[in-house]
């Protein structure tokens, strides 16, 4: 009777280290994604907010 305990809790053990593993990086993929989504616009709107920040110009001067 003790070995089925000792199995059954061996299990248990397995089985909550995959649920826990599913809560802790569940969160951690969404906040990654979100913060890459906010930088990504916040780059874009600084560079169409700041004027005459363009380094197209400065690569046509440089090449000739």
């Amino acid at each position: 009777m003790k070995k089925l305990h000792f199995v059954v809790i061996i299990a248990s053990v397995f089985f909550l280290q995959a649920c826990v593993h599913k809560i802790v990086t569940v969160p951690a993929k969404v906040a990654y994604k979100t913060t890459k989504g906010v930088v990504k616009g916040t780059v874009a709107v600084g560079k169409a907010i700041i004027p005459g920040d363009s380094d197209d110009d400065d690569d046509k001067k440089d090449k000739k």
